[in-house]
């Protein structure tokens, strides 16, 4: 590999120079061998495609059946309702899923437009699409990185690469080390630099090893492209179900069929109440509800900050058991913060400083004066630590540029990474003062006092053993230290060498990318709730666990594993152990997915949170990925299911809690649909088996399906939300729609109803001898009145709806007050009696059908004080 490698080898490889770089024809003839420099995506589905997938599913195919069923038993008008929902759920899908898949091309764009590269000895800026492997590449600071380059060349060369390894600080970069690990990470390859990161500080040149889908980065799209997206829990549920509602609806067909036959009545007339029974066994309306409530709860989660590209990512995101977040910018704000301080011989928080005193101001000043980077309000340019230097100064009301028009910077010494250490010459008064800043082991090298209360005393080994107990200290705690040293001068006439020369030490600041304030009670909020949070990051370990443990994620450091220790583990392997652990540092893109897919094969619903370039891979193979909104990048956003507009990890709690809510109400509306079907069924069926006449005709059951049913049911699916639901654990994976007593309520409410329904026909009959359309019209009352008194029970099978508050979903009571109404007009006002073939009801017999309905809300009530009593 090429970090292995001297960069005079790496040149003479591959056949360039590092004066004259390639030469304009050769250059040409790369590009066409290798092609141009930019990243392949696979072919784009067109909308037609994704209209076809849409309409692939098995629900659909029953619900084209009941279209062509209804056709041919005369009830064109039905038909065009039904494929009218089938159009609607599929035009839904069409325009969620044709801006799903975008992460390919986000990562293209992700490559610098320009690039300075040298060709016939000339410095040339070129296309970043043209440039060849061989390139000699000129780096300074701003520019983005056009390819994969092994360094040449470096000084004081830093590179932002926390999109690809999730280091808040840029990396250090040197051409002349040469790394002999086998296979480090992205992070450690120190001589390396890669496709569109970005050089933040110093100078530097490489030469182009790799280019398009060869980087680094090109290697991570060719993972986007290969992962396959996995169809939801909800969808997988529903698919079942349309299957089993599919064989449910011939063997009904078949069955009553048979049993017509066996009875002797006239087989055309059984075939077509067959047929409608089979109607019956469908729920049309489910797939449009179910897409509705969730399109619904999407509306509800942008107003918590979460933006949903896949509709069913809400009701995946409330099953999730680990959530799977990286740290920079997710877990931390993202900004290095001073934290702690020690002068003075004290060690203390950076609240507690003393500016008053002596040593604490000439700390602050110092680590203002010897800095060059600049924070406002407005923009913070930079390295990171001088950044987190000069809010310190904020905080304290000493700020840069009237402290640098105070005491002018006459001379500096800039950073070296060798030395560690930067020093400035400020003039104070007729004086002038010396500041150092570095690492404490170079200040150690060139301070010969230490000021202490005022009182400047020689720097002993017994107070450099203190002051790296202290250091060490805070190194222990994760946090960043650097240390101040000064002295006074009388002109500013020396020469330079003697500038870092018997220095006083004045004292240390740590500093680290602190957590989010609200995080902690968010993750404790998640332990609640059956979830477990993961921190996966490209961070050291110590830094990571020091993260953890504050927001009391890990308790102990063996609770962490490094990228280097995955390694050593094949998937199966890893699989076995990866419950262990809580925290994953210094990790790569193919580590991520590892360990998302190792999460998943214990059966656990897996959501991967996460802004970077290198959270991309991760994102696709969860099976919800969350991606930042603030500082994620394009890829992340493309390759997520869910972007938050406010980076805030509670908002990811919040959008649990949400999708728990829909999934509850979604789970609440298919049963509330499949026990009115049932009912149905139940009442047709017994009909037919003892030998009566229909109870309903097949008009009665399609509008009772796609109308009465369908406002209730869409009632329950915007039902308030629950405020206990965080106090459950997260649904098993394999659990089906009717666990939790969603069994029970389905069967006994689907008898309940039809045996209502029956009851309802042949008090008909009795009271009304001869009128076969009169008792099916209290037949098709009491049927749509019993289900929507039954809605009322369904907004909790826990608790009594007199307990929820009878109006406490007003759009149900809406509904229930519509059902009603539309039955009313249907039997009063002869157009549409004729229609439906109905007869006008007295008022006698609207009071006995509302008495029989009501039995479903006190049955209902019944059950769930016996479920609670069982408990």
């Amino acid at each position: 590999m090429w970090f292995n490698k001297d960069p005079k080898d790496v040149i003479i490889e591959l056949s360039s120079h590092p004066v004259e770089g390639l030469s304009s024809a050769e250059a040409r003839r790369r590009l066409d061998r290798d092609g141009e420099n930019k990243l392949a995506g696979k072919k784009k589905k067109t909308l037609f495609a994704l209209f076809l997938a849409q309409i692939n599913d098995a629900m659909i195919y029953i619900l084209i059946a009941a279209a062509i069923i209804s056709g041919f038993m005369g009830e064109i008008s039905d038909s065009i309702i039904i494929l009218i929902v089938i159009l609607i759920n599929a035009i839904i899908g069409v325009v969620q899923e044709s801006k799903a898949e975008k992460a390919l091309e986000a990562l293209k764009q992700l490559s610098t437009p320009k690039a300075l590269v040298k060709r016939d000895g000339i410095l040339t800026e070129i296309p970043s699409e043209e440039v060849v492997v061989g390139d000699i590449v000129i780096i300074d600071a701003g520019r983005y990185i056009p390819a994969d380059l092994r360094l040449i060349e470096s000084a004081n060369l830093k590179i932002e690469e926390s999109a690809f390894t999730g280091e808040s600080l840029p990396s250090d970069k040197d051409a002349n080390i040469l790394i002999v690990a086998e296979k480090p990470q992205i992070g450690d390859m120190k001589n390396m630099a890669f496709m569109s990161t970005l050089a933040t500080y110093g100078r530097g040149s490489g030469i182009v090893t790799d280019t398009g889908m060869n980087t680094e980065i090109g290697k991570i799209a060719k993972m986007l492209d290969e992962e396959e997206d996995d169809t939801t829990p909800l969808q997988k549920k529903l698919a079942g179900l349309g299957k089993t509602l599919g064989f449910a609806a011939v063997g009904i067909c078949i069955l009553i069929f048979a049993i017509s036959m066996f009875q002797g009545r006239d087989w055309f007339e059984m075939l077509l109440t067959a047929l409608s029974l089979a109607v019956a066994a469908i729920p049309e309306g489910l797939p449009a509800i179910v897409a509705i409530v969730l399109a619904l709860g999407v509306q509800r989660m942008i107003k918590e900050n979460a933006i949903v590209k896949k509709l069913p990512a809400v009701e995946t995101l409330g099953s999730v058991s680990i959530i799977c977040s990286d740290k920079t910018g997710t877990l931390t704000i993202n900004r290095m913060t001073v934290k702690k301080t020690f002068f003075n011989d004290t060690l203390d928080i950076l609240d507690n400083l003393d500016i008053t005193n002596n040593e604490g101001k000439l700390l602050v000043e110092g680590m203002v004066l010897c800095n060059d980077a600049t924070s406002t309000e407005e923009s913070k340019t930079g390295d990171p630590t001088e950044i987190a230097l000069l809010d310190v100064g904020i905080k304290f009301n000493i700020f840069k540029d009237p402290l640098n028009e105070e005491h002018k910077r006459i001379n500096e010494i800039p950073f070296d990474s060798d030395r560690k250490l930067m020093t400035t010459l400020n003039s104070y008064a007729n004086k002038y003062k010396v500041f150092t800043k570095g690492a404490i082991d170079s200040l150690f090298k060139i301070c010969t006092n230490i000021s202490i209360n005022g009182t400047i005393s020689p720097l002993t080994e017994e107070l450099k053993e203190k002051l790296l107990s202290k250091s060490n200290e805070m190194s222990d705690e994760a946090l960043r230290v650097l240390g101040l040293a000064y002295k006074d001068i009388d002109t500013p006439n020396i020469p330079l060498d003697d500038f870092e020369t018997n220095l006083t030490f004045v004292g240390l600041m740590g500093m680290i990318d602190p957590p989010r304030e609200e995080v902690k009670s968010s993750i404790e909020l998640c332990k609640g709730a059956g979830i477990t949070p993961i921190m996966i990051t490209g961070d050291h370990k110590n830094t990571a666990f020091a993260i953890a443990n504050e927001l009391n994620m890990a308790e102990d450091i063996s609770e962490c594993m490094s990228g280097s220790e995955i390694d050593k583990y094949e998937q199966n392997e890893f699989n076995k152990i990866v419950n262990n652990y809580k925290v994953f540092a210094r990790v790569s893109p193919e580590h991520k997915v590892k360990i998302v897919k190792a999460f998943k094969s214990h059966g656990n619903i897996v959501s991967m949170t996460g802004d970077g370039v290198n959270d991309a891979p991760s994102l696709k193979a969860a099976d919800i990925g969350v991606a930042m909104g603030i500082t994620g990048t394009d890829v992340a956003k493309g390759a997520a299911d869910i972007i938050l507009t406010d980076d805030n990890f509670s908002t990811i709690v919040n959008a649990v809690e949400e999708g728990r809510n829909i999934y509850n109400n979604i789970k609440k509306a298919i049963i509330f649909l499949l026990s009115c079907n049932l009912g149905e069924i139940v009442a047709l069926f017994i009909a037919i088996l003892v030998n009566w006449n229909s109870p309903l005709l097949p008009i009665h059951i399609l509008w009772v399906n796609l109308i009465t049913d369908s406002f209730p049911a869409l009632s329950l699916g915007v039902d308030p939300m629950d405020e206990s639901v965080m106090e459950e654990p997260p649904r098993n994976p394999k659990e089906t729609l009717f666990s939790g007593h969603m069994g029970l309520y389905l069967a006994v409410n689907g008898v309940l109803i039809g045996a209502l329904t029956l009851i309802a026909f042949k008090f008909g009959e009795n009271i009304y001898p001869g009128s076969l359309r009169h008792a099916q019209t209290l037949a098709f009352v009491v049927l749509s009145a019993s289900q929507l008194f039954f809605s009322l029970n369904m907004r909790s099978t826990k608790k009594s709806v007199f307990k929820l508050g009878i109006f406490g979903n007003k759009y149900l009571i809406g509904s229930f007050i519509l059902g009603l109404g539309i039955q009313f007009i249907i039997i009063t006002i002869p157009f549409f009696a004729d229609i439906f073939k109905v007869y006008p009801l007295t008022i006698t017999d609207w009071i006995i059908a509302i008495l029989i309905s009501t039995v479903p809300l006190i049955v209902n009530e019944l059950l769930k004080i016996a479920i609670k009593n069982k408990k």
